[in-house]
């Protein structure tokens, strides 16, 4: 994380405790599911990556001042990871925990600017890192309050009908 952001700063800050929260709630989750097989170790390190991509956004809130739209961190830290020669499953994380997974056709109807792919979790690491993400926000309106799986998904309905589906059967497949 250092590589990118300077320790300190609120961006930082923001990143490292947010990050630090998904990963217990997303190590919580994977441990509840060891019949499925979780890899621990990825989900710990891959958690902590999930948001790299944040400080390349605009997010006033969480102090980044970047060019694109908050919406981009997923695929734009996906890109950081690829060229830092991660594995490809770390940036296959980032790119695909946005909402509960975009789809190429939302992208499409709604002209999202993100490329134009299914940016959807498969690997059940990805899809509990996802899931884990939603219970924190990172916007200090918002990162002091507990948010519980109904809130998540009245709120993912919003977006989308899809997004509210998918969390839906996770929550139910991991018991949250």
């Amino acid at each position: 994380m250092e590589k990118f952001y300077t320790a300190g700063t609120k961006p930082y800050q923001v990143l490292v405790e947010h990050s630090r929260i998904v990963t217990e709630k997303s190590l919580e989750i994977a441990r509840s599911q060891m019949h499925l097989n979780p890899d621990l170790e990825f989900i710990e390190k891959a958690a902590m990556l999930h948001d790299i991509g944040i400080f390349l956004t605009q997010a006033q809130a969480i102090g980044c001042t970047g060019e694109k739209p908050y919406i981009c961190h997923g695929y734009l830290g996906k890109k950081l990871l690829d060229e830092h020669g991660l594995p490809p499953e770390y940036g296959l994380v980032c790119e695909r925990h946005t909402g509960a997974g975009i789809t190429k056709e939302n992208i499409l109807l709604n002209n999202i600017p993100l490329p134009q792919r299914d940016m959807v979790p498969i690997s059940l690491e990805e899809k509990i890192i996802c899931a884990a993400d939603k219970y924190h926000s990172k916007n200090p309106k918002y990162s002091d309050k507990n948010i519980t799986t109904i809130q998540i998904i009245d709120e993912l309905g919003k977006i989308s009908k899809d997004h509210a589906k998918r969390f839906s059967m996770w929550a139910e497949e991991f018991n949250l």
